[in-house]
This record gives structure tokens, C-alpha cells and sequence, in this order.
């Protein structure tokens, strides 16, 4: 069919970005999804968020990276995303989680991030209404923002395209050519696309993907469901992120949108692993009452749709980047932990310095290859 320098599998939250970074330099880019449209994974599943609030000196490095590329999106690429740099706070109710939550300051503070401890009467000045009763304080990072999924997958199909990447909808990966250990093509249901480099960046698949070339990526999806309500007056502009379990659930998290809806996810307990993306009768229940408990003012607003996706997640709950060791011009890029939307712009940036200059990023590189122990786990996942 053609014949490309790197061939990207996926036009997802990772494929997209990297797409127009590598085009950005100069490489002949060549995009395969087995989907119609750009976006049409995981990515439009996420609920929009993008933060470089993480424990992992990694992921703050890519966060942060995201970000700034995020900023510049409209002046100077002039894509508008409905980015609102509104902060994400981190509301603590128990002394437990707030000296948990003190603790990683120090971590995070040394990586450079801007975020720092404060009381319940600035935390009350922020988020006008959210319970007063046994609040203790909370994190609040403000340079982090929200933004709109479906317009940011939009935003980074168009600049790909301009920078002249190619991409080749509804078209599978079926294996791959290689010779002498390296790769010589992608293999497809429509033909062979030559290629001297190759991106894992399959998402919820990526698993699938590397067991072509014989690599067996630690990469297990769960499901996770979201919603947003009926656009209301504006009310408060960081994300809110309650981390405090139940006993149906880990962690929930919502913000107003721009244009006034409340955008709102949960994290259900046990994981409902798998691939399945249909929407269940427990989402609402579950999470419901935890935002009402914790911000009165949403009473009576009305749902309007409801949505589940995947999160691709690792052991330890971080992504894997790197070379593939066994066979040459092969990179992963999966196992976003469904960080995909937050992390994507900064780790294209950082992959395709890696791809096309040779410089790799020792944090990311290292904490996060294919290769690592993943034994340990994330403190703020």
C-alpha cells in the first residue's frame, strides 16, 4: 500500500499527538486504526481532565509537558478546546487522607510542580458550597486544567494532517514483516504498509499488539462509566477529586465543563475488568449520592447521558514507554491507566525527540519501560 519512516497503531489520545509531533519534524507518518475517525477509542471516553498533579516523577515530567502544550494550542496553533485552566483540589474530610496527602507534597514539590496545602476557608472560597462540615483542608494545584476530549482529538487530526501525516481508517493490524530481527512492515486486512519504525499506541489493545512481535505488555483494561449533566450557571472551576474510599468505591472526581455541564467519573470497587463498554444501572447510584454528599448545590440537576470506557492499566498503575528489546524499530507507548487524554500531548512530544533525535528522557525512559518491576504502584494514580 505505502511506506512510511514510522507507522503509528491507534489515532487514539497517545496516536494523534505523536502523529503531528513526528510529521512536525519532518517524518513521513503513516496512522492505522481499525475504527472509522480519529478518536473513537477510549479518547472520547475521557472525561477531560489534564493534570500534572501525579506522585510519579515520570508522569509529572510528561504532565507538565502536556500542559504547556496545551496552553499553546490556541495562540499558536489556533485550535480552541474549551481549555480551562480551573486547578484540581483535592479536598480532604479525614485526618488519614489529608497527612497522606501532605506527605507527597515534598515529592512533588522537588519535581517542580506548583501545588501546595491549604485550609478549608480557601478551599471554601474556591469551590463556593462544597460541604463545610469536617473539612480539613486539601491539595490544589492550579496550573492543571479540563478541557474538551472530543474537540482535543479533533484539534490534534487536523494539525497531523496539516503537518502531512496519512491516516488509514477502519483498517486492522494483523501482524507484522520483519527481517534480521527489525521491523520491516505493518500487516493489515488491507494490504502491507512498509515502515521503518513502529508505535504501539493501541490502547485498551496495546497488549494484543506487542504479543505480535512477541511481547507480552503487562496491559489489563477495566471499565469505568462517567457522565454529564445539563448545562447549569457556573458554580466553581477546579477539578474535584475525592480519593476517600467507600464500599463500592475507590475515587470520584467531576468538574463544571465551559459551557456549564458537570462532567463526573468514578472508580468502582471491585474493577470491572474486561473490555465491555455497555452502561450499567450501578453507575448512578454509586456515584450520585458521594457528589451530593460532598457538593450540596448539584441537588436536582439532571443527568443527561452516561458513558463507560476503558482504563488500560499496569501493575503499578503507570505507562509504559520504550523500545521494544527483541525486536528493532518497534516503541510502546500503552497502559495510560486511562491518563491517555493528560499524558498523550507531552509523551508525543517526548517520543518523538526519542524516535527522531535519539534523546531519551532518563526519568521517563527508565521509570516507565517495558522492562521495569512492577511491583510497586503509584501513590496518587
Amino acid at each position: 500500500m505505502k511506506n512510511y519512516d514510522v507507522v503509528i497503531i491507534g489515532a487514539g489520545s497517545v496516536g494523534l499527538p505523536l502523529a503531528h509531533s513526528l510529521a512536525a519534524k519532518g517524518v513521513s507518518v503513516g496512522v492505522v486504526e481499525q475504527l472509522s475517525s480519529p478518536g473513537q477509542g477510549q479518547n472520547k471516553a475521557a472525561i477531560g481532565g489534564i493534570r500534572a498533579t501525579h506522585s510519579d516523577r515520570a508522569k509529572i515530567h510528561i504532565g507538565k509537558e502536556s500542559l504547556d502544550f496545551i496552553r499553546r494550542l490556541e495562540p499558536e496553533f489556533g485550535q480552541d478546546v474549551d481549555y480551562v485552566e480551573g486547578g484540581y483540589l483535592f479536598p480532604a474530610y479525614d485526618e488519614k487522607i489529608a497527612q497522606g496527602l501532605k506527605a507527597l507534597l515534598p515529592i512533588q514539590k522537588s519535581y517542580g510542580l506548583n501545588i501546595d496545602w491549604i485550609g478549608p476557608e480557601e478551599v471554601q472560597d474556591i469551590v463556593p458550597g462544597i460541604r463545610c462540615e469536617g473539612l480539613l483542608g486539601g491539595t490544589f494545584s492550579p496550573e492543571d486544567g479540563h478541557l474538551s476530549s472530543l474537540k482535543l482529538a479533533g484539534a490534534f487530526y487536523r494539525l497531523a494532517r496539516q503537518a502531512g501525516a496519512e491516516f488509514h481508517f477502519e483498517t486492522t493490524v494483523t501482524g507484522f514483516e520483519m527481517e534480521g530481527g527489525k521491523v520491516q512492515a505493518v500487516l493489515t486486512d488491507k494490504g502491507r504498509i512498509g515502515c521503518a519504525a513502529v508505535v504501539n499506541a493501541a490502547g485498551g489493545y496495546g497488549r494484543e499488539i506487542g504479543l505480535m512481535v512477541g511481547a507480552d505488555l503487562p496491559v489489563y483494561p477495566d471499565s469505568h462509566e462517567a457522565g454529564v449533566t445539563e448545562p447549569i450557571q457556573p458554580l466553581f472551576n477546579p477539578m474535584l477529586v475525592d480519593i476517600a474510599p467507600d464500599a463500592h468505591s475507590d475515587n470520584y472526581y467531576f468538574y463544571q465543563a465551559k459551557e456549564g455541564a458537570v462532567v463526573f467519573c468514578i472508580t468502582p470497587r471491585p474493577k470491572r475488568m474486561g473490555t465491555d463498554r455497555r452502561s450499567t444501572s450501578e453507575f448512578l447510584p454509586m456515584v450520585i449520592p458521594r457528589m451530593l454528599n460532598l457538593y450540596p448545590r448539584l441537588r436536582n440537576i439532571r443527568v443527561r447521558r452516561v458513558w463507560r470506557g476503558l482504563y488500560p492499566m499496569t501493575p503499578d498503575g503507570k505507562p509504559i514507554v520504550g523500545f521494544d528489546r527483541g525486536v528493532e524499530g518497534v516503541f510502546h507507548a500503552v497502559g495510560m491507566c486511562g491518563q491517555g487524554l493528560m499524558l498523550g500531548p507531552g509523551l508525543a512530544e517526548i517520543i518523538a525527540a526519542a524516535l527522531v533525535d535519539g534523546e531519551q528522557a532518563a526519568d521517563v525512559f527508565e521509570d516507565l519501560s517495558p522492562y521495569r518491576d512492577f511491583s510497586g504502584e503509584e501513590l496518587l494514580k
